[in-house]
């Protein structure tokens, strides 16, 4: 049973510099049917909220995209009481426009992973909507912290979710630009729609740190670029996290909060 000092209603995954959103922090290991979360939750207040972190790779980096425990990530953060979670994310841009310090809040996705398990139901027929993949109200939050904080934010946008831990070849690139998508990412699912088999919001920040190989024809990404484009935007990144955790509604009134209506579940939801 959970301790009610480690329960907590929104939940952050994001990098290690995220840590010092959190005041009054309790770290809580938890165990779940899918085996052990990238590492221990961080419980924590933020803007009055209780709130827990989860480093996506790792508190040391340690996990690349392919290798992370995404299934026992988002189970852990539901057994704690979260609701609603807020995924800051680094991405590259499939588009000219979108330059590399760009905050975009998108509003779909395309998987093209391979390999990755992407559901909690392996048994019975449990098919859940995922047309819209991210939360209305978590969008309609960030947006709105984006705006009292000053900080520019693009509406929208089709994030592709490739496989890794390589980056995209010059072709790659150009095809998916050419598909009309916007951000290309390697984290973003299947934890998406594993926050959506939860009845979980979901919310994505996705910071732009470089333009894909194939948008310029004589550059190309790199991960030591790609890290230092995070490093100069991670007070700008929790600054709009913080702000968007006191914006999220107290209680939830989206799809995504009802989408398991009326589906028989193969086990019971923490």
């Amino acid at each position: 049973m959970t301790e009610a000092g480690n329960t907590a209603e929104i939940g952050v995954i994001g990098g290690s510099g995220f840590y010092e959103l959190l005041t009054e922090v309790q770290r809580v290991e938890v165990e779940t049917p899918y085996g052990a979360p990238s590492d221990a939750v961080s419980v924590g207040v933020v803007a009055g909220r209780r709130t827990a972190f989860i480093p996506r790779h790792g508190s040391h980096h340690e996990l690349p995209p392919h290798k992370i425990n995404y299934r026992a990530n988002l189970w852990a953060l539901r057994s704690l009481g979260v609701r609603q979670i807020l995924a800051p994310c680094a991405v590259g841009s499939l588009r000219r426009e979108l330059t590399p310090g760009t905050i975009v809040v998108p509003d779909q996705l395309v998987d093209r992973t391979s390999g990755r398990v992407q559901t909690f139901y392996d048994t019975g027929a449990v098919h859940v909507s995922f047309a819209d993949p991210y939360c209305v109200e978590g969008r309609g939050a960030v947006l709105k912290a984006a705006g009292e904080t000053g900080s520019a934010v693009r509406d929208g946008g089709t994030m592709v979710v490739v496989e890794g831990p390589r980056f995209s070849t010059r072709a790659e690139s150009r095809w998916f630009a050419a598909a009309g998508w916007s951000l290309v990412n390697m984290t973003g699912f299947p934890e998406a729609v594993l926050a959506r088999e939860l009845a979980l919001c979901y919310t994505s920040l996705a910071l732009v740190t470089d333009l894909d190989a194939g948008i310029d024809a004589d550059e190309s990404v790199d991960q030591e670029s790609v890290f230092q484009v995070f490093r100069q935007n991670t007070e700008r990144m929790r600054d709009l996290v913080l702000r968007t955790v006191e914006e999220l509604p107290a209680e939830r009134n989206c799809h995504c909060a009802t989408v398991l209506d009326g589906l028989e579940l193969p086990f019971q939801l923490p």
